[in-house]
């Protein structure tokens, strides 16, 4: 979630002799209205004459059990009359979904049959209800906006590894430039030819266009998405009971209006809303350390769900299910509440030890110092969760390699026209050795190259080669992405590769083997790397003027201690 109209009071973002770097600037064409300030300090005043202004009703504990039992004991009791169906039905008809029409790829299946699932989260800052209007800002001048004026300020690509020992979410900073495709949204009638800008202004044109640009960027296949709007994070921390989190100092954003003491909160409705917004009060005081707290949260959040059994009680997993459904926006895929109790089934299966947040790796832009571009170390993260390679072992540490499985890549002096392949159709698949063949001599190896039947069904691929001939059988191999596993020496002369039925489609080779784990040192370079398990993290407080308060630049602890007469977020 942005605030690129927020601002303190009616003062300026930052000043320009802040001792860190620029923050990033607000979208080309954002306005500054106050009605987000002027609404917030309303809020504040009413808490604290013991009112709760625009805040989200509290909700006692009593109350929620009760609400939560509720559903559970429709779903049960009324299930034999009819009505239980008629209770999903209407569940479902909270849900909003918006096909992905293929454009995020499509995952593969490893082995053993089992499937990866990835889902790019998006949070939107789109001003596009009354509500959102309200805890936003923004809107004094505008009223309420249409989509077409949503950003994609929160992205994060959420990886399930295939057999559900693992996850990762990666962060993907807003302020990214990229090339953003040409898109089409059906739904806004709103089109784009492929332009380079910041990644977040790709959802502009729909989130099947954010999806495709992510899946462009990163080369990970996008199966989902969910996006929620400032409402939808109300909605869904109270559904939680409220997340606990741990700030390193006192600490008041003046622009998200997080005002907390040092120390452990537990943050619902307007407070968790203004916690992950915080761009001002953590770290760097840039959108990088904004990651992390989110990070923190997100964490929290796990760990609850996990602790308190939620995700494995029917009951409860309907309850979250009630307020998903009215939070947030998915693709077709899963647009209905079972899909949706499958996916957190799914979630609840990976341990909280091997549950990775990081942050995409960055280089500052050279054409615009307050945007970035992918940094070191990106392509690595990438190839590791397209690839579904764990960020950490099974016992939760970080793991020893960053590496795929070895395949063979060493350089040969013998050049590839030179090399001819007798390429034997091992399958019972028709055309394979053809296909085969067909790459080879597509990449410059000699047109000798040939084809038949192997004399035998084989079940694995192997390229045999005579004495002497171990150059040019890595030549061939590295050209089909042939691990060095698969290589033999025989009596005879020349190179064979017999197609065996573990390749059965493409001309490269697919990695068949266990997914290794990555190093989180070497791929996910000043990334932040952290698990879910790590409970006594605190949110690092900016040691820098990053907020502004009555025209005075300050460290958000100082703001905190100067502005006595505001309430504390969870007061």
């Amino acid at each position: 979630m942005s605030d690129p109209w927020d601002g303190p009071r009616g003062q300026a973002t930052r000043s320009r002799t802040s001792p860190v770097p620029r923050q990033r600037d607000a979208e080309p064409g954002a306005g500054r209205p106050t009605d987000g300030r002027v609404a917030s300090a309303s809020m504040r005043a009413s808490r604290a004459r013991g009112g709760h202004g625009a805040r989200s009703r509290p909700t006692s504990r009593a109350g929620r059990a009760l609400r939560i039992g509720g559903i559970g004991l429709a779903l049960l009791a009324l299930g034999a009359t009819g009505a239980g169906w008629w209770v999903y039905q209407h569940l479902n008809g909270n849900i909003n979904s918006v096909s992905l029409d293929g454009k995020g790829g499509t995952e593969k299946a490893d082995a053993f049959g089992r499937t990866p699932i990835n889902i790019l989260v998006i949070g939107s800052d789109g001003r596009t209800s009354s509500e959102d209007c309200r805890l936003g800002g923004g809107c004094a001048q505008t009223g309420v906006q249409t989509q077409t004026s949503s950003n994609a300020d929160v992205e994060m690509v959420v990886h399930i590894s295939a057999d559900r020992s693992n996850a990762t979410v990666m962060s993907i900073p807003r302020d990214t430039m990229t090339r953003v495709p040409a898109c089409a949204d059906a739904k806004s009638g709103r089109s784009t030819a492929a332009y380079y800008g910041q990644i977040n202004s790709a959802l502009q044109y729909g989130p099947a266009c954010q999806v495709a640009t992510v899946h462009q960027l990163t080369g990970i296949p996008i199966d989902h998405f969910v996006k929620l709007d400032f409402a939808g994070v109300v909605r869904m921390s109270d559904a939680v009971g409220g997340v606990s989190v741990c700030v390193s100092d006192n600490v008041y954003d003046t622009y998200s209006h997080l005002k907390l003491a040092k120390g452990t909160h537990t943050l619902k409705g307007v407070a968790a809303l203004e916690f992950v917004r915080s761009r001002h009060g953590f770290g760097d005081g840039s959108d990088l350390g904004r990651t992390g707290t989110q990070h923190l949260f997100l964490s929290a959040v796990m760990r609850k769900l996990k602790s308190a059994g939620t995700l494995t009680d029917p009951t409860a997993v309907y309850g979250l299910a009630d307020a998903a459904t009215k939070a947030l926006t998915v693709d077709d895929a899963l647009g209905s509440v079972k899909k949706l109790v499958g996916l957190a089934l799914d979630v609840n299966k990976v341990p909280a030890r091997r549950m990775t947040f990081t942050t995409m790796p960055t280089a500052p832009d050279p054409a615009n110092r307050d945007r970035v571009v992918v940094g070191a170390g990106a392509k690595a993260l990438f190839a590791a969760v397209a690839g579904d390679r764990s960020l950490t072992t099974g016992s939760g540490g970080k793991s020893a390699t960053a590496a795929p499985s070895a395949k063979a890549t060493a350089a040969s002096a013998v050049p590839a026209s030179r090399i001819a392949v007798t390429v034997e159709n091992g399958t019972a698949i028709t055309g394979r050795a053809s296909a085969v063949a067909t790459a080879l001599t597509g990449q410059g190896f000699s047109p000798a190259t040939t084809t038949r039947n192997a004399p035998a069904p084989a079940t694995s691929t192997t390229l045999t080669y005579g004495a002497g001939q171990e150059a040019e059988a890595r030549t061939a191999a590295e050209a089909l992405g042939l691990p060095a596993s698969q290589l033999r020496q025989g009596t005879g002369r020349g190179l064979t590769l017999v197609v065996g039925g573990d390749w059965p489609s493409g001309t490269t080779y697919p990695d068949n083997s266990p997914p290794a784990a990555a190093d989180s040192g070497t791929a996910v370079p000043d990334a932040h790397a952290r698990t879910a398990d790590q409970a006594r993290t605190c949110a690092p407080v900016s040691p820098y003027k990053t907020v502004n308060l009555d025209g005075t630049p300050m460290t958000p602890s100082q703001a905190y201690a100067a502005a006595r007469g505001v309430p504390d977020s969870d007061a």
